[in-house]
């Protein structure tokens, strides 16, 4: 008979991270009280490790910023030289 796999919500993930990070369990006594496998737990754990800087970002200036700004140049320079081909190529056919 498969198995089928339990999806898990943001939330549940969430808690028990949280109470894998808290120490006071072994990730095997978390894993049997909520019926999971004890690496779910903590591959949950390390990513809630590796992604928890990202809950304090502020908004304010990012480093990509000047990358998008370059991007957004070089859109229009393009948008640019396609209106005066398009242009041209408007008057060589005659389609006014």
């Amino acid at each position: 008979m498969p198995s089928i796999k339990k999806k898990h919500g943001n939330a549940f993930k969430a808690k028990v991270a949280i109470e894998a990070i808290k120490g006071m369990k072994t990730l095997s006594e978390i894993a049997r009280e909520y019926s999971i496998h004890p690496l779910q737990v903590s591959k949950w754990k390390k990513k809630l490790l590796d992604n928890a800087k990202d809950l304090f970002e502020d908004g304010r200036t990012s480093k990509t910023q000047p990358e998008s700004e370059q991007l957004i140049k070089e859109l229009y320079e393009e948008i640019g030289m396609l209106k005066v081909e398009n242009d041209f190529l408007k008057k060589k056919s005659g389609f006014n």
